[in-house]
């Protein structure tokens, strides 16, 4: 999906805020234009070998009803760890039951890009075993990676007739991830590229921050990447929904090809 945005956290700044309030953290991200990626890399210092490989798989039918439904299931494959997230957006923090907002694995997060913004809930878990090579092949199920509080936030906002079994495997992405402290600014930054199957790359720069500094935080951002001449005011890229409808896509024309002439 791509919105044409001119400025950082612009008209929906007082609403970002509102939500920002009920929140545990606020994530600034900015969609860096192709045109712009050699000279982004050369003014924030990237170095590329110290990049973090990862694969990204996501989890939905083949038209994508957990999409329209505002419901992800993700997961990760990294190194050291993988990892498995169910989150629900758009959501508002002070609907959330009281038992769910006092789980220690749900995160309230707003994003904040140029021309949007949105609110999730997201139940992450860290695997302590790597079993997510083993879901997206298909020898093991995938419950097998969420855990039951999980599985219970699925099941409560999954579309009515949409099963865990019945989720295609959407993927994989390979991530290069890299974690940047650039010179000119405390605040910390976070490089990520992804690299679809089709050779397209979406790079993507993002700071989090304490919902309290949100607004002094944003306007330091947006001060700091304009010194560096990064463009604020490029077409922007949501990860999830570029991979979401590129695996979308392939899957319907494979399974369109499967039925062959007849069901055309």
């Amino acid at each position: 999906m791509m919105t044409s945005a001119p400025r950082l956290l612009s008209d929906d700044l007082v609403k970002v805020l509102q939500l920002a309030r009920e929140s545990d953290s606020v994530e600034l991200k900015l969609t860096v234009p192709e045109r712009s990626y050699r000279s982004a890399a050369a003014a924030l210092g990237v170095d590329p070998l110290d990049a973090q490989i990862r694969q990204v798989f996501f989890f939905d039918t083949p038209d994508l009803r957990l999409d329209a439904a505002g419901v992800v299931v993700r997961a990760r494959r990294v190194r050291d760890r993988d990892d498995s997230v169910v989150k629900l957006r758009p959501v508002v923090p002070s609907e959330l039951s009281a038992e769910l907002r006092t789980s220690p694995n749900l995160v309230v997060e707003v994003d904040a890009m140029p021309g949007g913004y949105v609110c999730s809930a997201a139940l992450k878990q860290r695997l302590t075993s790597p079993d997510v090579a083993a879901v997206v092949a298909r020898k093991k199920p995938l419950r097998k990676i969420l855990d039951k509080e999980q599985r219970a936030f699925f099941r409560e906002h999954a579309p009515e007739g949409v099963a865990l079994e019945d989720l295609a495997v959407l993927g994989p992405i390979l991530v290069l991830k890299l974690r940047l402290r650039p010179e000119g600014t405390t605040q910390k930054f976070v490089a990520e590229m992804w690299i679809y199957p089709d050779g397209t790359r979406v790079v993507e720069l993002s700071t989090k921050c304490p919902p309290a500094e949100a607004l002094n935080v944003a306007l330091d951002t947006r001060a700091f990447l304009e010194r560096k001449g990064i463009p604020l005011s490029g077409e922007q890229r949501t990860k999830t929904r570029t991979a979401l409808e590129f695996f979308s896509k392939e899957l319907q024309a494979l399974t369109a090809e499967e039925q062959g002439p007849e069901s055309q």
